[in-house]
């Protein structure tokens, strides 16, 4: 068996260490209050050593991150609908669009995902983001529940755009709101509401 190359090793550890410290800062100060001077320091590298990494700078940096934590994010979403659809797919999407509704009340995440990324990705960028990290999933729970006899059965693909969209409008409103957790409230009973509207029963 071929050993490790020890430079690869090593480059993985500098790659893994800078974004995990771009990403504990940018959740902290937002992506505009973090000089690449703090990145690097807070990493334990040299400013070369990020550009090597990350040719494109702290823009690079940000889409490392910015793809880790929504891979994290989406990976805890699929668990709570499987957990919770196993028996009831309505259940699991309920469940399913209020774990996703409910990250709006993590200021941090909101720092990252609402506020910064559309701004440093551009818009069209970040609903791409937001498509190809959210609308499998929202498919595969739309498919479970039709196949189930759950809901009316109809095109997947156009209702999950939709579904997808709403819950997103979701996110922002909550993020933006006064008063959050009422606002939560508020938004996860009107998706509710639109998923009965889809019942078969």
């Amino acid at each position: 068996m071929s050993r490790p190359n020890k430079h690869v090793e090593r480059s993985e550890r500098t790659r893994g260490r800078l974004i995990d410290a771009a990403r504990e800062l940018f959740m902290d100060r937002g992506y505009a209050g973090v000089p690449v001077e703090d990145v690097v320091r807070l990493a334990g590298v040299t400013r070369g050593a990020l550009y090597h990494q990350f040719p494109g700078g702290k823009e690079d940096l940000f889409v490392a991150v910015f793809d880790q934590v929504e891979t994290e994010v989406m990976a805890g979403i699929a668990e709570t609908l499987a957990d919770s659809g196993a028996e009831d797919p309505i259940a699991g999407l309920r469940a399913g669009v209020d774990a996703t509704v409910a990250l709006a009340l993590d200021p941090k995440l909101v720092q990252l995902t609402i506020l910064d990324a559309p701004a440093v990705l551009g818009w069209q960028a970040w609903r791409e983001a937001g498509e190809r990290y959210g609308l499998g999933l929202v498919r595969t729970g739309l498919a479970v529940a039709m196949d189930a006899g759950a809901i009316v059965r109809a095109p997947v693909d156009p209702l999950a755009q939709l579904l997808l969209a709403a819950v997103e409008e979701a996110i922002v409103y909550v993020a933006r709101s006064d008063d959050p957790e009422a606002a939560r409230e508020e938004a996860q009973g009107a998706l509710h509401r639109l998923l009965d509207g889809l019942s078969a029963e």
